[in-house]
């Protein structure tokens, strides 16, 4: 069966997405997948939203 985890930023930086991927990775999920929330009043998004996936034991 498979695992789903979703972690949310809500400091979205170059840095933040980075260790986030290296420490679930790390953890035996892979890398699904990437969303981004926009502000209106700005071009650099407010969250992401990455999303993991793994098989069950």
């Amino acid at each position: 069966m498979l695992q789903y985890k979703v972690v949310e930023l809500s400091t979205v930086t170059e840095d933040e997405i980075e260790r986030t991927l290296n420490e679930w990775a790390s953890q035996g999920w892979n890398y699904d997948g990437m969303q981004f929330a926009m502000r209106e009043s700005s071009k650099r998004p407010s969250m992401a939203f990455i999303t993991f996936t793994r098989e069950s034991e």
